[in-house]
C-alpha cells in the first residue's frame, strides 16, 4: 500500500506531497472554514444581514466617526475595491450605509454607517458573538486559544511575507 495520497499516484514531480496527517489536517482546516462560515452566515441571516454586510458594518462602527474611505475599507476587508463598491451599493439600497464625498480632496469617497446600519449591527452583534463563543471558544482551553492565536499569527506573517523571501526549496 502506497503512503502517497491518492491524488499523488498519477502525478510525477519533485513536489513534497502532504503526509497522511498533514492532508487530514489540511482538509479538516478547509472543512472548518467552510462550515464555520456557513453556520455564522445562517445565524446572521436571521437578523437580516449577510456575513459581508456584518464585516462592512463592523469596520464602519469601529471607526470613531462611523465612516471609512472605500480604498481603506477594501484593504481592511481584504476585498477588491470593485467588490466593496458593488457590495456598498447593495447595502446603500437597503439603507444600511451611505456614500459621502470626501471634502478634503474631492477624489475619493467615504462609506458611512447610517442609523439603520448601526441599529442592524447592534441587533446582530450579540447573537453573532454568542455563536462565535459557542462554536469556537467554548470548545478550547485558554492554553489552546493562546497556541492557536500564535499559530494563526505565524501563518499570517508567512502569507504577508510571500514574495519577500524565496520559497523553501529555493534557499
Amino acid at each position: 500500500m502506497s503512503t502517497k495520497p491518492a491524488y499523488a499516484v498519477t502525478m510525477t514531480s519533485d513536489t513534497p506531497w502532504l503526509s497522511a496527517r498533514e492532508e487530514h489536517m489540511w482538509r479538516g482546516w478547509l472543512r472548518l472554514n467552510a462550515e464555520l462560515n456557513a453556520t455564522l452566515q445562517r445565524e446572521l441571516l436571521d437578523d437580516g444581514l449577510s456575513m459581508p454586510d456584518y464585516d462592512v458594518l463592523v469596520s464602519l462602527t469601529d471607526s470613531p466617526d462611523g465612516r471609512v474611505r472605500v480604498t481603506d475599507l477594501a484593504r481592511e476587508l481584504y476585498w477588491e475595491r470593485s467588490r466593496v463598491s458593488h457590495h456598498v451599493t447593495r447595502m446603500q439600497k437597503r439603507g444600511l450605509v451611505e456614500r459621502v464625498e470626501c471634502s478634503e480632496d474631492g477624489r475619493g469617497a467615504f462609506v458611512a454607517v447610517t442609523a439603520a446600519g448601526r441599529a442592524a449591527i447592534e441587533r446582530a452583534a450579540p447573537g453573532h458573538v454568542r455563536a462565535v463563543r459557542r462554536l469556537v471558544f467554548d470548545a478550547l482551553t485558554g492554553e489552546e486559544v493562546a497556541r492557536l492565536d500564535a499559530t494563526i499569527d505565524a501563518l499570517l506573517a508567512r502569507i504577508d511575507g510571500v514574495g519577500a523571501e524565496p520559497a523553501r526549496g529555493d534557499r
